[in-house]
């Protein structure tokens, strides 16, 4: 997105932000998923529980890189505690298991920028419990969600640079790296050197729906099947698209007009893609563009699954066709279904747009099934990557 100018002086300035007031402060309010519930940190209620998996000897990794701890023994731990509970900003949530309602793990809502909407997730406590467990990633899905539902358009994750760890699950949940800000802070009597990640706003529905994607049971039973790393990636490697974010939407409403408005009349009814509003697009599918001057010559949109990946639409402005960029799009998709570890393609279209089912099968594609519908016929069709 090019700047603006300023009118007087013709320096170029930054874009006006619709909502320009203070974002709401982050409450103290319960936040409940399917495989965790993030609380308010009760220092009393849930001590006893986190103290188990963050207290005593073999717990030191667990606070190598924390400003606090390690803790030697419970009653140490509960006096942390007890501030943590009492702070406003950092301001520290339990994470428990859904389940037993056991507390597992703490994080923290912290450096509250309520004037410029920024905000920073931080102090995260996974105690053995948590790791490597869907509840863990649930718990960052949960914490994010009411971040951008209250309006912030900025949420910053910082870590130690030195903790590897910390740096792959920053980009792992989506965050962008941005750099690193050299002897930044000391603790513990040491130097920290501080990686910075972000997530914005505009970002986030593409983000979430890797989220749940992933959440989704249909993922997760008998084990992971979409990498998560993969699902919230910004790229799709070997490619030049870039992922679409809230602002592409009235861009991407314009080009899927524009591409299928002409089928119209083969069809006598409404294009699908044009059944579905862009924003809903954007919130339901992955939607990657690729960038012609100040707006996208072309849209691919898709949908995966555990199994395969579907495509759900290829769009090309009219201005842009014949110049291979829809061959250019198909074959990002193979490379994005290669990217999610998925070896099979599907997509559908109109039984009355010929051309199409004709270019997709020069394009190795076979045809699947035929599907009635009230008001149209749907051709299934699908291919296997090698």
């Amino acid at each position: 997105m090019s700047p603006d100018r300023d009118p007087v002086t013709g320096l170029p300035i930054g874009w006006p932000v619709a909502l320009s007031g203070p974002a709401p402060g982050p409450e103290r309010i319960r936040l409940d998923g399917h495989h965790v519930a993030v609380v308010p940190l009760d220092a009393a209620a849930h001590g006893a529980d986190l103290a188990e998996g963050a207290v005593g000897p073999g717990t030191e990794a667990l606070w190598q890189y924390m400003p606090a701890g390690p803790f030697p023994d419970r009653e140490s731990f509960q006096t942390y505690l007890d501030g943590c509970a009492a702070s406003a900003d950092p301001l520290f949530y339990a994470i428990l298991d859904a389940r037993t309602a056991k507390a597992i793990g703490h994080a923290a809502l912290m450096r509250i920028d309520r004037a410029n909407r920024v905000i920073e997730v931080g102090h995260i406590l996974y105690t053995p419990a948590l790791q490597r467990t869907p509840g863990a990633t649930e718990a960052m899905r949960l914490l994010a969600g009411y971040v951008f539902d209250l309006g912030y358009r900025r949420y910053e994750w910082k870590c130690n640079a030195l903790n590897a760890p910390s740096r792959n699950a920053a980009q792992r949940l989506g965050f962008s790296y941005e750099g690193l800000f050299r002897q930044a802070v000391i603790v513990k009597g040491r130097n920290r050197d501080t990686t910075w990640f972000s997530m914005l706003d505009g970002e986030w529905p593409q983000i979430r729906q890797g989220f749940d994607r992933w959440l989704d049971p249909a993922n997760l039973d008998g084990g992971q099947g979409l990498r998560l790393g993969a699902l919230t990636t910004a790229m799709i490697p070997g490619t030049p698209l870039r992922r679409a974010t809230k602002a592409d939407a009235a861009a991407v409403a314009a080009l899927q007009e524009a591409a299928y408005a002409p089928n119209r009349a083969l069809l006598g009814v409404e294009p699908v893609p044009l059944l579905t509003p862009a924003a809903e697009v954007l919130a339901r599918y992955e939607v990657w563009l690729s960038d012609h001057g100040e707006a996208p010559a072309g849209a691919l949109v898709l949908d995966p699954h555990p199994d395969h990946l579907t495509i759900w639409s290829v769009a090309v402005d009219p201005a842009h066709q014949g110049g291979g960029l829809g061959n250019a799009l198909l074959a990002a998709a193979e490379a994005r279904a290669r990217d999610l570890d998925l070896s099979e393609l599907r997509l559908y279209t109109g039984d009355k747009l010929v051309r199409n089912i004709d270019w997709y099968a020069r394009r190795g594609y076979a045809t699947e099934r035929v599907e009635d519908l009230a008001d149209r016929r749907l051709v299934h069709m699908r291919k296997t990557l090698a």
